[in-house]
């Protein structure tokens, strides 16, 4: 979930500033699984979708958690995926318009390629000549060379790349055979267009469908291709005789993935119906629905490890991907015992998978709410969230009601603590000893002394048409790398607000328990806090971190069932105003009372601030 910051309106680029609250290690797909790549050697599968994010997960069936990593830079849906250079090597293309390469053996991302203009919806890939090509919604075509991508890196990712263009509308499909010599692409245009990528040479343009070309197979030598079409059908071409050899009315509605066997003789459709044929091409009354999903099928992906293929995993626009047996089709067609009656319904050949790599619930709607701080969210477990944008993001000062704090820049401040160029003077930086369970507990204020965002919150500087110029997380703006391409992206007016905020006045104090409560006194502990922070925060501190411990371990026990977090915050605010008073120079002090003015009217004398505390008589 990302919130936008603020936009530059002077400048002549708009930049906008967003951030993600989220869990730190994110395990499940959110979202529709756009795409899959299965290793077969290493026994992995691939799998980007809608939530931004590349997941790698095993599929050896004796692991319980499949789950192996996550690989994450994108900043919108990842809507295709390739395996090159024998695994090693991972191209993802996304509608953030950018196409990234990465290690796929260790998972991180090497370099980010900014050449199109618009969404990157299509990837295709030459095995044989290591050539990858992309495509998208700004009608053009890349041809990127993979053993020179795998040279870049983040800094230096200049490189030149081929363009195919003529494409009068969006693609969404592309194919390249094995060999790299044949290149198509399938667009909203409703028709195939054939390169030769050597040359960068148009060959032809091929027409039949009657909508959205939505999937694109090419056979090895580059003289045939599959096509699937948002019209419902499937046509087989043959690129000698530039025209459409056999057409195909297996689904009910558009056709959005598929796949084909090796020897280029049975084809595996799915789409919007959610139903899996596998179809002969040589004799087209040969069909099988292998199963159905629960939701339009988005992509599919063979395992090949054995021929023929012995399963098929399927991605589709719910946020699970299942893996379904293949092994009951060969008998069956050996049988003869197959459809010949396309207007007879058939029965599944499966009807439960084989395994099942479970997803997580995403959010489908959201509502800002007046104070343009808090957000109702619905998931797709119907669920409702009610969010606190700047307390998820680890907001935690006692001080958030105060008119007086500018909570945007505070949060500026936050996002960026790690990035040098927002310290104003680092030799400033004070240790603070906090008293927490009776230890003494050393901390280096870091931002705005405030409070600090977890440190694996998602930082995401973007232009304000919503082209993605940057992505990092708050932990990483520190390094070199990432501090450089801050530098470069960063707009002048974050780069003021950090440095110019009003730094907060600390007010150091010792707390001490009062001579009447018969407590013995304290080893002096020097304490620090914005002044200010209210009496009724030091009353919740002491009844929390001090009275309440002593009462635990003299009791030896804690209670079982823990309330929730929130309203234990609750409990402790009025059992600590109940039970526990706060005096200085012997003068009860007003909860509401904050320490500046304790210190300027009660106190009223030189060295610091002493407070003492004693527990009400009941």
């Amino acid at each position: 979930m990302a919130t936008h910051h603020r936009q530059n309106a002077a400048g002549r680029r708009k930049v906008q500033v967003s951030y993600v609250i989220r869990d730190e290690v994110e395990k499940y797909n959110r979202n529709g699984v756009n795409a899959l790549q299965l290793d077969p050697a290493l026994n992995r599968l691939f799998t980007a979708g809608r939530d931004s994010i590349i997941r790698i997960w095993s599929v050896n069936q004796h692991k319980q958690d499949p789950y192996i990593a996550s690989m994450e830079h994108h900043t919108d849906w990842v809507n295709d995926i390739v395996l090159c250079c024998n695994g090693k090597t991972l191209i993802s293309a996304s509608s953030d318009t950018t196409v990234k390469v990465w290690n796929a053996h260790k998972g991180f991302c090497m370099s980010t390629l900014r050449t199109h203009k618009d969404y990157v919806k299509a990837l295709a890939y030459a095995k044989d000549k290591e050539l990858v090509a992309s495509a998208g919604l700004d009608r053009q075509i890349f041809l990127w060379d993979v053993n020179t991508l795998t040279a870049l890196t983040a800094s230096n990712n200049t490189v030149t790349t081929s363009s195919l263009s003529g494409n009068k509308d969006s693609i969404y499909s592309l194919a390249m055979n094995q060999m790299g010599t044949v290149i198509v692409s399938g667009s909203t245009e409703k028709v195939l267009r054939v390169w030769d990528p050597r040359t960068c040479a148009k060959l032809m343009k091929l027409k039949g469908h009657t909508d959205n070309v939505k999937s694109l197979l090419l056979n090895r030598d580059g003289t045939q291709c599959l096509s699937g079409s948002s019209d419902g059908t499937i046509r087989l071409w043959s690129l000698g005789q530039q025209r459409c050899i056999a057409t195909y009315r297996v689904h009910d509605e558009g056709v959005w993935a598929l796949q084909v066997n090796e020897a280029f003789t049975h084809v595996y459709s799915g789409g919007r119906d959610r139903k899996i044929y596998c179809t002969d091409l040589r004799n087209p009354d040969i069909r099988v629905l292998i199963c159905e999903e629960k939701a339009p099928v988005l992509k599919m992906e063979l395992d090949r490890s054995a021929d023929p293929p012995s399963a098929i995993w399927v991605s589709t626009t719910k946020s699970t991907v299942n893996k379904w047996s293949l092994k009951g089709i060969h008998n069956f067609r050996a049988s003869g015992d197959y459809d010949n009656d396309c207007s007879a319904p058939l029965t599944p050949l499966c009807t439960q998978p084989e395994q099942v790599i479970k997803g997580g619930a995403s959010i489908i709607q959201c509502h800002i709410l007046n104070d343009k701080r808090h957000i109702l969210t619905k998931d797709t477990n119907n669920n409702l969230a009610y969010w606190d944008v700047l307390k998820d993001a680890g907001f935690t000062s006692p001080d958030g009601s105060d008119p007086k704090l500018n909570l945007g820049g505070l949060l500026l401040q936050a996002l960026l603590e790690y990035w040098p160029r927002t310290h104003v003077n680092p030799m400033d930086e004070e240790t603070e000893l906090n008293h927490v369970n009776g230890e003494h507990e050393s901390r280096i204020q870091k931002g705005n002394g405030y409070f600090q965002v977890p440190p694996h919150t998602p930082v995401i500087f973007g232009e304000a048409g919503g082209r993605t110029l940057f992505r990092l997380l708050c932990r990483d703006s520190g390094g070199e790398t990432e501090s450089m391409l801050l530098n470069e992206t960063v707009p002048q007016w974050v780069i003021d607000i950090t440095k110019n905020m009003p730094k907060f006045n600390k007010i150091p104090f010792y707390l001490q328990p009062h001579s009447s409560s018969g407590a013995k006194t304290l080893k002096k502990d020097r304490l620090s806090a914005s002044d200010m922070l209210q009496v009724r925060k030091v009353m919740e501190h002491v009844y929390e971190k001090i009275i309440n411990l002593d009462n635990e371990s003299q009791s030896g026990s804690a209670a079982s069932d823990k309330p929730t977090e929130q309203k234990e915050e609750e409990d402790m605010a009025v059992l600590a105003e109940e039970k526990i008073e706060l005096l200085c120079q012997d003068q009860v002090l007003d909860p509401n009372m904050d320490l500046r003015t304790v210190k300027h009217f009660i106190w009223k004398s030189g060295g610091d601030l002493t407070l003492h505390y004693r527990q009400k008589s009941t």
